[in-house]
């Protein structure tokens, strides 16, 4: 029977509602981008229906084609456009802070007590099943984003682009969104997708924000606004980089580090899966913050923890500040911390910038398949990126000394049993890694 009380749309939400919902999804959003946009539908559209399943989808494609976290700049956009500015703001930062606090001192332990029997046991078991959930992830996204060959041959593209030719990830994006735009004039049936998240022809009842629901005055373009988002993103940026540079000077890993995630935030497209390898480049090979263990190491606690998976950078910026001693060797913990907090800030900014001042833009571009076939094409390429990743994963874990130094057997066992979990009893990402680490600690418990 139809369910008549959702016809009729929820009462307004107050902005300490909002508040409340906000810090509880900072506290549950697990399971990387995927897992939170999830939670996100079920939670906002399904459930509650604050918007609906049409504007959800469209917000969602916006923030899939910006550089940083979808999932964050997602819950911004549904933030802004039902209270404003400070609503889109109160979304973002408690879709952040929590894990950035249960990332800093989960980074203390890891990096003061790593070599203990116990944590590294439990560490070799973690990694081969995030390089699981890596391939998962590719799967997932795939299986939704890839309809036809069209799609299917811009994936491949995609990762014989990263993977053979290393061709930088801004390129394949603006290939694959020009490849979009084209395909969308010419030959629309082929993009005119939902970007890979579905097609937004459900409905879950009436909500507050509907499909014909008109665009709030504040989600309005105006230049004037525009300009002004900008110029205080702008001083929001400068001022904390100014004080960096003029305190410790340009070379000092505080400032680098400042000005890599600012190019990391700015430069990489695609979400967490995506921006990883660029941040393994500039932060291991480069800067040396952390060896490429730790990294995978670090990705494990970020699947581990709620918020963003992007949050791995607050781990990278820990191990650089904890390992240099940035603040003396009396201020371990302080150095780590400060420096988790800075790529943090510079790392998440530019999304606010980008929502507060893109989205009413966006707003007006509904159902306009100009605009949505750059971004189908785009999440097709995400997908051969984020296999690559999971082929570099793989490499590093079951390959832990290079090819010459021989195959690990039992990460081999633990990434297999881990991707039989995923894929074949759809285990939740939390049990599988909570049984890889038991496994990986009997494992280095039995053999040393």
């Amino acid at each position: 029977m139809k369910d008549e009380s959702r016809e009729i749309a929820p009462a307004p939400v107050s902005l300490a509602q909002a508040f409340w919902f906000w810090l509880k999804l900072g506290f549950i959003s697990f399971g990387g981008p995927a897992g939170q946009i999830s939670i996100m539908h079920q939670e906002l559209v399904e459930t509650r229906r604050w918007i609906s399943e049409k504007r959800f989808l469209h917000a969602l494609n916006y923030c899939m084609v910006l550089p940083g976290p979808e999932a964050q700049q997602l819950a911004t956009y549904i933030g802004w456009l039902m209270h404003r500015t400070w609503g889109g703001v109160i979304a973002g930062v408690l879709f952040v802070l929590p894990s950035l606090f249960i990332l800093i001192a989960l980074s203390w332990v890891y990096i003061a007590y790593g070599d203990v029997p116990l944590v590294a046991g439990l560490f070799y078991g973690i990694k081969p099943a995030v390089t699981a959930i890596v391939v998962q992830a590719a799967h997932r996204i795939g299986s939704r984003a890839l309809k036809n060959n069209v799609l299917w041959a811009i994936a491949a593209a995609s990762f014989v682009a990263i993977f053979a030719l290393n061709i930088p990830f801004p390129f394949i994006v603006l290939g694959a969104a020009v490849t979009g735009y084209v395909g969308g004039r010419y030959a629309p049936q082929f993009f005119n997708a939902s970007g890979g998240h579905g097609a937004a022809n459900q409905s879950f009842g009436a909500a507050i924000i509907d499909d014909q629901t008109p665009t709030p005055a504040h989600a309005l373009f105006r230049w004037s606004r525009f300009a002004f988002v900008f110029a205080i993103g702008f001083t929001l940026w400068i001022i904390p980089m100014g004080a960096l540079y003029a305190i410790f000077g340009w070379q000092h890993d505080f400032t680098q580090m400042a000005w890599f995630f600012t190019k990391a935030a700015l430069l990489t497209f695609g979400g967490a899966y995506a921006v990883l390898p660029y941040v393994y480049q500039g932060a291991v090979g480069h800067y040396q913050w952390l060896t490429p263990t730790q990294m995978i190491d670090g990705l494990a606690l970020g699947e581990t923890t709620p918020g963003p998976l992007i949050m791995v950078v607050a781990f990278v910026g820990f191990v650089g500040g904890y390992v240099k001693a940035l603040l003396g060797t009396e201020h371990l913990f302080l150095s780590g911390a400060l420096a988790a907090s800075l790529v943090t800030w510079f790392t998440f900014l530019p999304s606010f910038i980008f929502i507060l001042a893109g989205g009413p833009f966006v707003e007006t571009t509904h159902n306009n398949l100009k605009f949505t076939a750059p971004l189908t094409a785009i999440t097709a390429a995400v997908v051969g990126v984020i296999l690559n990743l999971a082929l570099f994963f793989g490499y590093h874990v079951l390959w832990p000394q290079g090819f010459s130094g021989g195959f690990d057997i039992g990460s081999a066992v633990i990434a297999v049993a881990a991707a039989v979990a995923l894929f074949k009893f759809k285990r939740n990402v939390i049990h599988v890694i909570g049984a890889a680490a038991l496994i990986g600690l009997a494992i280095k418990t039995l053999i040393p």
